[in-house]
């Protein structure tokens, strides 16, 4: 006979594991299509381990951790999966977050899912190309849009601007 306390945990670890399961969006790679895909493996062949486990598993870096944070030359920020231009830095500004962050991508380079992890409901962007994830947008940005697109610094690629012919 099955002692009655462990039917009941049984029952509620598999009600905890329903409800996470709702908790957390599948990731924005499975639900679209998108221009470029690719094997796990060409994915894994391609980017480094850090790479991946933010761009293919929606994985984030430690705050202050990436270089691109520090970056402050003219030039673009693209996606480090496919080298979509995303960001100008332009748009660029020190949030004190600890993250790359931007008030505004480029001009059809991201798209946006809900996110619905640790019980919080946010809005992931990711790469409209590739379905890579970048990071998440928040409504705490400076004017003009109000908006912080909070990256992860090891999701993009920086290309400086050419040199001006003077």
């Amino acid at each position: 006979m099955i002692d009655r306390r462990i039917l009941l945990a049984s029952v509620a670890s598999l009600l905890g594991l329903a409800a996470f399961r709702w908790l957390r969006a599948s990731p924005a790679q499975a639900a679209e299509k998108f221009e470029i895909e690719k094997t796990d493996a060409e994915w894994r062949a391609q980017l480094t381990p850090q790479q991946y486990e933010i761009l293919r598993k929606e994985g984030t870096e430690r705050p202050g951790s990436s270089p691109l944070l520090k970056e402050h030359r003219k030039g673009t920020f693209a996606c480090a999966g496919c080298d979509l231009p995303l960001f100008s830095s332009e748009t660029k500004y020190e949030s004190g977050t600890g993250w790359p962050s931007f008030w505004k991508p480029l001009d059809n380079a991201v798209g946006t899912t809900s996110d619905r992890t640790f019980g919080m409901v946010r809005t992931e962007v990711h790469c409209r190309r590739c379905g890579g994830h970048l990071g998440h947008v928040f409504d705490d940005g400076p004017k003009p849009t109000g908006l912080r697109y909070c990256m992860d610094g090891f999701a993009l690629v920086f290309h400086p601007a050419a040199p001006s012919a003077t």
